[in-house]
C-alpha cells in the first residue's frame, strides 16, 4: 500500500537519458561570453612583454643607482687621496728636515768619538782580564760540577744503604726473637724434665710395687690347676678358671716384656723444638 502511485528512480532517469543535460540555475545578469582564442593570445603576449620591460625598468634603475653611489664613492675617494698626498708631502717635508738635523747631530758625535776610542781601549784589556777570570772560574766550575756528581751518586747510594740497615735491624730483631724464644724453650724443657723425672720415679715406685705384690702371689701355695687354678671349695672357682685361661694366652716371654716396658728404663720422650 505504501508503494501506490510512486514512480520508480530508474524509470525517471531513463527518460531523460535522451536530453540533454541540465544546466545549474544561476541567479542574477546572464554571464559574459568569453573572449576568442586568438585574442587570448595576444593578450597573453602583450602582459609577458610588459613584465618584462617593467623588469627591465626596474634593473635599469637599480644600475643606475648603483653608477650613482660608485661615482659618489669614487669622488669621496678622490678627495681623500688628494688629503692623503698633501700629508704625505707634509709628513715628508718634516722627515727631511729630522734627516737634516740627524746628519748634523751624527757629525758632531763622530767628532766625540775620538774621545771615546781610549775608553774602548781601556774597556777592552778590562774585557780580556774578565775573560781571563772566567776561564779560572770555568775549571772552579767544572772541579765543583764533578764533585757534586759524585755527592749526588752518594746520595744515590744511601737508600740502599738504609734498606740495609732497615734488614740488619730486622734480623737483630729476629734474632732477639729467637734467643728469647730458645730461653723459654730451654725453661719449658727443663720443667718437662723435671716432670718426667718425678713421673719416672713415681713409676719406678709402682713397678717395685707391683713386683712385690708379684713375688707375693708367686710364693702362695699352688692348688689343683695351679695357682689360679679350680678350687672346688672355693665360690670363686669359674672366675679363676677364665683368668687362667686368658693367662695362658699370652706366653711367658710376652709376660717379661709387658712388664719391662712398664720398667724404670724406659725412654724419655724426644721433643720436637719448634
Amino acid at each position: 500500500m505504501s508503494g501506490r502511485n510512486r514512480i520508480h528512480r530508474d524509470s525517471y532517469h531513463d527518460h531523460r537519458r535522451d536530453l540533454p543535460p541540465e544546466r545549474p540555475f544561476l541567479r542574477g545578469p546572464p554571464l559574459l561570453q568569453p573572449p576568442p582564442p586568438s585574442l587570448l593570445d595576444d593578450l597573453q603576449i602583450q602582459e609577458v612583454e610588459i613584465r618584462r620591460l617593467l623588469n627591465d625598468n626596474h634593473r635599469l634603475a637599480e644600475d643606475r643607482m648603483v653608477l650613482e653611489r660608485e661615482l659618489g664613492a669614487a669622488k669621496e675617494e678622490l678627495h681623500r687621496m688628494n688629503l692623503m698626498i698633501s700629508d704625505l708631502r707634509a709628513e715628508q717635508d718634516l722627515r727631511s728636515r729630522e734627516f737634516s738635523e740627524k746628519r748634523h747631530q751624527l757629525e758632531g758625535d763622530l767628532r766625540a768619538m775620538e774621545s771615546y776610542k781610549k775608553e774602548a781601549s781601556q774597556l777592552r784589556a778590562e774585557l780580556q782580564k774578565l775573560n781571563d777570570v772566567k776561564r779560572g772560574l770555568s775549571g772552579d766550575v767544572q772541579i765543583l760540577r764533578k764533585d757534586l756528581a759524585k755527592l749526588q751518586s752518594d746520595n744515590k747510594q744511601i737508600p740502599g744503604m738504609r734498606a740495609e740497615v732497615k734488614d740488619l735491624q730486622k734480623e737483630l730483631m729476629l734474632a732477639r726473637d729467637a734467643i728469647d724464644y730458645e730461653k723459654k724453650e730451654k725453661f719449658e724443657l727443663m720443667e718437662q724434665r723435671q716432670t718426667m723425672e718425678k713421673n719416672m720415679v713415681s713409676m719406678a715406685r709402682e713397678v717395685e710395687k707391683l713386683r712385690a705384690e708379684l713375688a707375693t702371689v708367686d710364693s702362695r701355695p699352688w692348688g689343683f690347676g695351679g695357682s689360679y687354678g679350680m678350687n672346688y671349695n672355693s665360690s670363686d672357682g669359674a672366675y679363676r678358671g677364665s683368668y687362667v685361661e686368658n693367662d695362658s694366652f699370652l706366653g711367658s716371654s710376652e709376660r717379661s716384656q709387658y712388664y719391662s716396658h712398664g720398667s724404670g728404663s724406659q725412654k724419655k720422650p724426644r721433643l720436637d723444638r719448634h
